[in-house]
């Protein structure tokens, strides 16, 4: 699916975070960029390559760390009112202020944004994606911190 116009699609026709009950991931080189293995685009997840999406699509959330850690971003939509456009909104603006920091550590208005923080602190519980089911708000807690604040925690 290396058409941006598909990725599109599937923006126009996403469900509310609420109504998706298992994310499926999708193939898209286009959009996905850099490092990343995945990325949470409306209820999908976007990987590099086919093989990568079939392996994810065949396992569980309890199997799979990244399939977990893209999911909790599912929970946090679900958090900021059920809504991805809320939740992106967010994260976009978390990203931006976070972007000073940057010159501390590499890549660091990605890591100190408080949706990937809370990502990556629970991505191998096995259990957190349950205990969280009404929506996961660890990143409420990083987001009353100041980006150099949270720079401190991620250091140690």
């Amino acid at each position: 699916m290396n058409n941006p116009f598909k990725l599109l699609w599937l923006m126009v026709c996403a469900k509310r975070p609420r109504r998706i009950k298992e994310m499926k991931a999708v193939r898209d080189g286009f959009w996905l960029r850099g490092n990343y293995a995945a990325l949470t685009f409306f209820g999908y997840i976007v990987v590099h390559s086919q093989q990568e999406a079939d392996r994810i699509n065949a396992r569980t959330t309890d199997e799979s760390s990244l399939k977990r850690h893209e999911t909790i971003h599912l929970l946090q939509a679900l958090s900021t009112h059920n809504s991805w456009l809320c939740f992106y909104t967010l994260y976009i603006w978390y990203y931006l202020r976070a972007l000073p920091q940057n010159r501390h550590r590499r890549n660091a208005a990605y890591y100190l944004n408080p949706f990937e923080m809370e990502a990556y602190e629970h991505m191998y519980e096995r259990d957190y994606i349950e205990k969280c089911r009404n929506g996961a708000n660890g990143w409420r807690a990083y987001a009353k911190m100041k980006p150099r604040e949270r720079l401190k925690i991620a250091k140690s």
